[in-house]
């Protein structure tokens, strides 16, 4: 799970986003289980997507770089 300091309510925007009737399934379950919203764990899902492929977006380069 990423969690980023504490909760805070923020500004966010709507989209459509289509998935799988399985995966639909299971985040149901899964927020049977935890009480935590469908919505959460997309945006969950996004953080984590964001952060493995962070060398592909525009910004400053990390100091754990290699330079050559």
């Amino acid at each position: 799970m990423v969690m980023h300091g504490p909760v805070m309510a923020r500004k966010k925007i709507s989209t459509t986003v289509y998935i799988t009737p399985e995966q639909d399934e299971r985040l149901k379950l899964l927020h049977q289980k935890t009480k935590v919203p469908v919505a959460e764990y997309i945006r969950q899902g996004i953080d984590l997507v964001l952060d493995r492929e962070k060398s592909h977006l525009p910004g400053q380069l990390s100091l754990d770089v290699v330079r050559r």
